[in-house]
């Protein structure tokens, strides 16, 4: 089961405390697919037709888009590639795949930050090509986190449908 960490503390550390939050968050979503059967991974409880499996894939592209695409400018192959006509794609790896990807995604957005100033704008050339359309790092950050936390919400009510799991654990 992955190590859930614990809620980040007050701090005048923003930016640590930004970093902390996600990696708070992505360990959320991380506990509520850890252990899980590739059933549980592909199949849709909701009418929109989400999937937990849709749901990682989507956290890791979109924290990618927002941080290394967007922020950076780097080339990202596929920065869209978690969707699929109206939804999100259901990749078939398995669960520690999927939360490798957030991991790995995350120790690159931990990177990307720390040698960053929260007020820099992003970089021209990945998803902004201006400078009115280039947000600054602490936005994007905030982005992301709602993302985060929203999403682990959502996983929350499918564990909880499908095996009465409930808390940030699993």
């Amino acid at each position: 089961m992955a190590q859930l960490k614990e809620e980040p503390a007050s701090t005048s550390d923003l930016r640590g405390l930004l970093l902390d939050y996600l990696d708070f968050y992505r360990s959320v979503v991380a506990a509520k697919a850890s252990g899980v059967s590739q059933e549980f991974l592909t199949t849709s409880l909701v009418p929109s037709g989400w999937t937990p499996g849709g749901l990682l894939n989507h956290l890791a592209h979109m924290e990618r888009r927002w941080l290394h695409w967007g922020f950076m400018a780097e080339p990202v192959d596929d920065p869209w590639g978690d969707n699929e006509g109206e939804g999100w794609k259901t990749p078939k790896h398995g669960a520690s795949m999927l939360i490798q990807q957030l991991t790995d995604v995350g120790r690159h957005t931990r990177e990307i930050v720390e040698s960053h100033q929260l007020d820099d704008r992003a970089s021209l050339g990945g998803r902004f090509a201006t400078v009115a359309e280039a947000p600054q790092l602490h936005w994007i950050l905030l982005h992301v986190l709602q993302e985060y936390a929203r999403h682990a919400g959502h996983l929350d009510i499918v564990r909880e449908l499908t095996d009465g799991s409930t808390g940030e654990e699993g």
